[in-house]
């Protein structure tokens, strides 16, 4: 996700900038700030936090008081092209010899590919360094930055379940009903959406916008790692159910052969679109939607949310703690904030249309009568969110994850668009697997 929001940074900052207003239709904005710590004998003056975007910096300078003569030194660097991990990969390797003003302090990992730091020992035990309340923050989001011996590396800020995002005029057409609780009966499994999808192309309509669309949906729910204990490549099922359901709409028109992130796609969200459906959580209707926002030809309001046919997550930020630091103590404070701050928690809620990662302050704005999105025709999606949370799953990952999903979707996309046939575009994904992991056994 955040790899993403990086390379389209400046087509979504002006629909960042409207989204707090969209999610806070009757609240008022929070105005918030810590208090400042008082730092042990010993801390840093100089704080390295290591990232591939701006957002949690503008959340951090909104939000933390830095105490008073702690200098903080923002490193970024975009995510295309592995650029972040491999600039954070080499200052991990020399964290040990570094000058002390140049070591990183605190740096950010999203999903895709957090297990690869969290099982290694360039990040180290937060609950060590004084982290150790994670009452409120949601099990899998902790899963995700625990390594195999069951120590905790990192927290998230925010918490990532994805919902099925429909347009409300299409679903009155196509189901008779724009209601959530109705669109969720009728669209709660795979089989009655592979049904819908039928009917919405007798109404000339389609049902998703991408080939990969549907992708996380069923990617989040395997039973199986990609690569098995002897490193072999395995295909687990709900793989194989994506790729059965993607051939079947896109023989049958159900579907655009558009990529998730093509302007084909995106095209989709203004007023005329005729796409029924996207999947997606809080950060991605309120940031990577800014068609449906246009004031001339978009269509706010047309929208809702429900869980859709499979509980999901997408995306998420973790700030992990790198050994070898010299600023323990802001940085577990920084921690503490972003997960048990109440008040801070509240303003990412109300000010960032965030979905936080903290389960006593969801739960107050989930149970708000007068908390809606004015974009989701005035429903509140943290309550239908804070309903989707028990049923994320984090299990069967490996540090392989990112660019297998990465690779198998962009060698299948040309079999899907007909430039080559479902054998080609397997050896050719074999082959990318072999070029890049050379230790995986490949069919």
């Amino acid at each position: 996700m955040k790899k993403t929001l990086a390379i389209l940074l400046t087509l979504c900052m002006v629909f960042a900038l409207c989204a707090p207003m969209a999610m806070a239709e009757e609240a008022a904005e929070e105005t918030y700030r810590t208090e400042p710590i008082e730092l042990p004998e010993g801390e840093g003056k100089v704080l390295n936090i290591y990232a591939w975007n701006e957002e949690f910096k503008g959340f951090f300078e909104k939000y933390y008081t830095v105490p008073e003569g702690v200098t903080v030194n923002w490193i970024i660097t975009p995510s295309d092209n592995g650029a972040y991990q491999q600039k954070l990969d080499l200052a991990l390797l020399n964290q040990e010899s570094a000058e002390t003003d140049e070591k990183v302090d605190l740096f950010l990992a999203e999903a895709d590919y957090i297990q690869k730091y969290v099982d290694s020992p360039y990040t180290q035990d937060i609950t060590a360094m004084g982290v150790t309340d994670f009452t409120n923050a949601y099990k899998y989001t902790v899963q995700a930055a625990t390594d195999a011996d069951g120590v905790i590396k990192g927290v998230s800020f925010q918490c990532c379940p994805s919902a099925l995002i429909y347009r409300r005029s299409i679903a009155k057409d196509v189901l008779g009903t724009d209601d959530p609780a109705e669109v969720q009966e009728l669209l709660g499994s795979w089989e009655q959406f592979n049904a819908v999808a039928a009917d919405a192309k007798e109404k000339g309509y389609l049902m998703t916008g991408s080939f990969a669309e549907t992708y996380r949906p069923f990617s989040n729910n395997c039973t199986m790692p990609w690569v098995d204990e002897d490193e072999n490549l395995q295909f687990d099922p709900q793989i194989e159910a994506w790729i059965e359901q993607t051939e079947e709409f896109v023989a049958n028109g159900y579907t655009l052969t558009a990529g998730i992130w093509d302007q084909e796609k995106n095209n989709e969200m203004f007023a005329d679109g005729k796409v029924m459906c996207f999947f997606g959580p809080a950060w991605y209707f309120n940031f990577c939607m800014g068609n449906a926002m246009d004031p001339e030809n978009g269509c706010i309001g047309d929208w809702a949310i429900c869980e859709g046919p499979a509980a999901h997550f997408w995306g998420g930020t973790w700030l992990l703690a790198p050994t070898g630091g010299d600023n323990d103590a802001l940085v577990a404070d920084i921690m503490n904030a972003f997960i048990n701050d109440e008040e801070l928690c509240s303003a990412l809620v109300v000010n960032e249309a965030q979905f936080s990662n903290n389960m006593v302050v969801n739960a107050k704005f989930a149970e708000d009568p007068d908390f809606g999105s004015e974009f989701l025709g005035g429903q509140n999606p943290v309550a239908v969110f804070s309903t989707m949370t028990d049923n994320i799953k984090w299990e069967n990952h490996t540090i392989y994850d990112q660019l297998l999903n990465e690779g198998l979707q962009n060698n299948l996309r040309e079999y899907f668009q007909g430039t080559v046939d479902k054998e080609t575009a397997l050896d050719n994904f074999y082959r990318f697997v072999n070029e890049t992991y050379p230790e995986i056994v490949t069919p």
